[in-house]
């Protein structure tokens, strides 16, 4: 980060703060799961931590900060938000430099074209980082299929997460489609993927790596549908109900108004969907929607998913040819992934 930030500190000091943002969101915090799976799925296939190229393949795992800060980014302007990590979102912080600047122009919009821009120099660079990495031979070109497929495919869960928003669908089915391209294919699976690629590791690690990361990748992300309800801000860094706020057709919202409808419990379902998209969702009535959901019984219907995700991924991890301590790091990773605290 400090090397780009003189790139673009070349062509003029105020591009820097724009970098400043980014190297500020990344180096602030985050789980760093998606290169600690890359990692563990090198190191399971056969990747050394004592070779030559044992630092090149670091640097090229360590771009998917930079993918993730493009999308999280990028997500916060789409839904809203007002912080992340507990601090400002960027579009929010740019749109208070333009305000108490007194710049020309409505703030909101500038901090959202600032937010774009600095999601799309976080993508850009991680480009730059991953091709650029030091990587034996071969392994470029190995890996090149998962790490394109990764960026089309979060963007394209991301368009159907903005379109079910828009047009309301509640189904199931376009809540875990959802869940499985925007978050468990560049969360888990392709990590994993590119991390096997780099190793040049058999079809068959690759394929049970595959199975495991989309399972854990869809259970990660319905751990975290429930602590957006449900969660402590001061763990998850945002302010519970969010997801609500942002009218997120999750599973646990999907649930929940299914069950509703089965039993003909009309106010149920009026408190759920009186609750999606209301920006001044707080205190009882978020209370009220936290009752609702837990008493239709779709709090247990996504905790019963997690479970079974989590058992059919252990169950593929199992029968690969993985090596240790590879092996036992995924094993755990599932745990740290699927059961994070409320």
């Amino acid at each position: 980060m400090d090397r780009r930030r003189t790139d673009v500190l070349g062509i003029d000091p105020a591009v820097a703060q724009a970098a400043d943002a980014l190297a500020g969101f990344v180096l602030g915090g985050g789980k760093r799961l998606r290169p600690t799976f890359a990692w563990w799925g090198w190191r399971g296939a056969g990747g050394d931590p004592q070779d030559e190229h044992a630092q090149g393949v670091l640097t090229a795992i360590a771009a998917l900060e930079l993918v993730q800060a493009c999308a999280l980014v990028h997500d916060d302007l789409m839904d809203a938000s007002s912080t992340r990590r507990g601090r400002p979102t960027v579009h929010v912080e740019f749109a208070r430099t333009h305000a108490s600047n007194e710049w020309a122009g409505p703030p909101a919009r500038f901090g959202a074209a600032v937010a774009i821009l600095v999601g799309d120099l976080a993508q850009v660079w991680a480009d730059d980082m991953f091709h650029s990495a030091t990587l034996p031979d071969g392994a470029h070109v190995r890996a090149a299929e998962p790490w394109r497929a990764m960026r089309t495919e979060v963007l394209s869960g991301q368009y159907l997460d903005v379109l079910a928003q828009a047009s309301g669908d509640a189904a199931e089915a376009t809540a875990l489609k959802i869940d499985r391209f925007k978050t468990a294919a560049y969360t888990v699976e392709r990590p994993l993927h590119l991390g096997a690629a780099i190793a040049g590791a058999e079809q068959a690690v690759v394929g049970s790596y595959r199975r495991y990361g989309a399972d854990i990748g869809v259970a990660f992300q319905l751990r975290d549908d429930l602590l957006g309800v449900f969660g402590d801000p001061r763990v998850t860094g945002k302010p519970a109900g969010d997801d609500l706020r942002e009218g997120k057709r999750t599973l646990l919202v999907a649930a929940g108004l299914q069950r509703a409808e089965q039993r003909g419990d009309r106010a149920a379902h009026e408190v759920i969907t009186r609750a999606l998209g209301d920006p001044g969702l707080a205190g009882e009535e978020l209370d009220r929607v936290r009752a609702a959901l837990s008493e239709l019984g779709a709090v247990q219907v996504v905790e019963q998913r997690i479970a079974a995700l989590t058992g059919s991924a252990l169950d593929a991890l199992d029968a690969a040819p993985v090596l240790e301590p590879g092996r036992s790091r995924l094993f755990e990773l599932a745990e740290r992934a699927t059961r994070r605290a409320w």
